[in-house]
């Protein structure tokens, strides 16, 4: 397959600007995301758009704490199916219920808030003056995303003066090179300023600008290179610059540096950034830009590709620039040591803090499109974590690890309402865990992944509560199910289909492997994955929720017991085709989120729907728009981007072209074949 035409044929081309289609460049550890002069030049323009921002996985800060907040401040008492009082995290949602004390709500904002994910550094142009730039200033403009080479090369009219910039990322360091010529820099009408603000666990802006005294910027500068020690309150970390010959160095303020030329037309710089200090030599722009090209060429001819070039359905090529561009901004924004955040390391939602519900869309793909060591990254995360997920069960009175929902690099829960009884994350680990052994089949797998699997399961077994009236397993109350649209009723709810299904699934695949280790089942998970409720039945479709009824709206989540989740054999599948048929026809999509789509297709795949697969992958809905630069759009400002979308879509279309245990014989089983012609390669089955 020609894989360099397929890629080619979806670099991102623009002619003007957008507030909504900056672009970036990373590694999945760190990102740079620019506006079309190739730097963060024009900050203002993407305010109300997709944000500029320079992000990496490390890059925490914790504001101080002199009251001594800690989780157990939100503490709230449940009662338990059995009886039991449990506490969960969900105090102080409501400012105006006289029951909550002062400090308990205070301790629910402050959790919240920190740590919060920073934004290391603003790089862009700036004139002789030091003002910035105007998009109305610019003419011209040509930027284009080379998708096989890893940078972007923009180009730009500046008072009639052409201006060319090349932006790439280094594959493995969290470091940025950038080549600019114009004679713009020559008569010394145009710097680069670079700016350091203070952080603040705002929802989505990470800046604070207005700050300058509570944080320090100490440069150190040497021939053609400076050191920078950043320091915001106990959070310290590094900043290296390198530049060319024939450019200076001058701090203008507390915390901005601007670097010109002494009439030179031509400035090469990196700028590199560290939670340690630096060693060695600086890498140069040309060898970054080398590695770069190396790194993404060989990205692209390996793994799993799929071409969608001789298909008649106009859908087609949307879908196949979908699915290229999705590729890009996974491995760039979700491939990391730590899960991701829903905006990725292009700006903040949910003050940069990731949700464990969501790493499953984000990353479960990259081990059927063969890129198994992209998702292997982030789990030496849930090891590190596993001690505070093992004591969250503890303090609840449950056996095993729980994982929590919202969350930082520490693993701590942030309090919630919703997020606090969530459960449908605590499989995940399991299913990471097998698409691993999938992939690498071998007793080290095994060994490593033992006890992520087994203590997630021995929550499960713990969790689920026996009716004895009802002689079934039940799950909840207390929970919030996938939907989340029931969550105020969350000391009643009880058994969610697509919980119930996954809980089944989990606790089968846990024993599985067991017995890959020699060691022997334990009877009570197989009591309860054989004994739990009936996926709950209302109208001959499944319905999310048992108790209570949830309306047509937010996460079909129902679907996902078919579908995301491999058939237990609990499903029936004409019932299930039946409720897939009646979301398609009757939800309410303004109340959808990105992932849902490739949940539906998931689904269309399982109970032979093939024609419907594509249909949900390409419904004409508000969530499902997809950006010129890739990103999948949800809503302005606070959430313009959302990558579960594109890892969901990715992991749909991998079933679809490469199949799943019990798919139909054939090449792409999940696609139809009267106007689909599928060509792929390099592709795992699903589970």
């Amino acid at each position: 397959m020609d894989r360099y035409t397929i890629v080619a044929r979806h670099a991102v081309h623009r002619t003007s600007a957008d507030p909504l289609e900056p672009l970036s460049v990373g590694n999945g550890e760190f990102a740079f995301t620019v506006d079309v002069t190739g730097l963060q030049s024009l900050p203002d323009f993407h305010a109300d758009g997709i944000r500029l921002g320079t992000q990496a996985q490390w890059a925490w800060h914790t504001a101080p704490n002199p009251q001594g907040f800690a989780l157990a401040d939100s503490y709230e008492d449940y009662e338990t199916p059995e009886g039991r009082t449990v506490t969960y995290a969900t105090t102080g949602a409501d400012y105006s219920d006289p029951t909550v004390t002062h400090r308990a709500k205070e301790a629910r904002q402050w959790l919240r808030q920190n740590p919060h994910r920073i934004d290391l550094g603003r790089i862009g142009f700036v004139r002789a003056d030091g003002r910035g730039l105007r998009v109305s200033e610019l003419a011209a403009i040509s930027q284009r995303l080379d998708l096989w080479r890893g940078r972007i090369e923009s180009r730009f009219l500046l008072d009639g003066t052409l201006v060319e910039v090349a932006t790439t990322c280094d594959p493995e360091l969290d470091l940025i090179a950038v080549r600019i010529e114009s004679a713009l820099l020559a008569r010394g009408d145009l710097a680069v300023a670079v700016r350091f603000p203070y952080a603040q666990g705002d929802w989505s802006e990470p800046c604070d600008w207005n700050s300058a005294a509570l944080h320090h910027t100490e440069v150190s500068v040497r021939g053609r290179h400076a050191h920078i020690r950043r320091v915001l309150d106990r959070d310290v970390h590094h900043v290296g610059l390198t530049w060319s010959c024939g450019a200076h160095l001058k701090q203008t303020g507390p915390h901005e540096l601007v670097l010109r030329t002494d009439g030179i037309g031509a400035l090469d710089f990196t700028a590199g950034f560290s939670p340690t200090p630096f060693a060695g030599t600086p890498q140069t722009v040309q060898e970054t830009l080398t590695a770069a090209e190396l790194f993404w060429a060989e990205f692209w001819a390996t793994g799993g590709v799929v071409d969608f070039g001789d298909s008649t359905d106009p859908r087609a090529e949307e879908l196949e620039r979908r699915v290229v561009l999705s590729q890009y901004l996974t491995a760039i924004h979700c491939a990391g040591s730590t899960p991701p955040q829903e905006t990725g390391l292009v700006q903040n939602s949910w003050r940069g803090k990731f949700h464990l519900e969501m790493h499953w869309w984000h990353a479960a793909h990259f081990a059927l499109w063969g890129r198994t060591s992209l998702l292997e990254r982030s789990i030496g995360w849930y090891e590190r974590i596993l001690p505070v997920a093992q004591e969250y069960a503890r303090v609840q009175g449950y056996a095993g690890a729980r994982w929590p929902k919202q969350v930082g690099p520490e693993g701590r829960e942030s309090p919630s309402d919703i997020g606090a009884v969530l459960i449908w994350q605590q499989p995940h680990p399991i299913y990471f865990a097998e698409l691993l052994w999938r992939a690498r089949p071998t007793r080290r797998t095994l060994e490593r992944l033992a006890p992520l699997v087994f203590e997630s399961a021995t929550f499960m077994a713990s969790y689920a509560s026996w009716d004895p009236r009802r002689e079934q397993f039940d799950l909840g109350p207390p929970l919030a199910s996938a939907q989340e649209r029931a969550f105020r009723a969350r000391r009643e709810a009880r058994n969610p289909a697509f919980e119930l299904s996954y809980w089944a699934w989990g606790l089968r695949t846990a024993q599985a492997w067991r017995e890959r280790l020699g060691l022997p089942r334990i009877s009570l998970w197989d009591s309860i994955a054989r004994g739990l409720a009936p996926l709950p039945v209302r109208d001959g479709i499944y319905v999310e929720l048992e108790h209570p009824v949830t309306l047509p709206e937010g996460h079909p989540a129902m679907v996902g017991a078919l579908g995301f989740v491999p058939d237990t054999g609990l499903v029936d599948h004409a019932r299930m085709r039946a409720t897939l048929r009646h979301v398609l026809d009757r939800w309410e999509w303004d109340e959808t989120w990105g992932w849902d789509f490739p949940l539906l297709a998931m689904t269309a795949c399982r109970v032979g729907e093939p024609s419907l697969a594509v249909d949900a992958l390409l419904l004409d809905v508000p969530k499902n728009r997809y950006l010129g630069n890739g990103h999948n759009f949800q809503r302005p400002r606070t959430l313009p981007l959302y990558l579960p979308g594109n890892g969901g879509l990715l992991y749909a279309v991998a079933m679809m072209a490469g199949g799943w245990d019990g798919a139909p014989e054939g090449p792409a089983p999940g696609f139809p074949t009267d106007q689909w012609r599928i060509r792929s390669e390099g592709f795992s089955p699903a589970p």
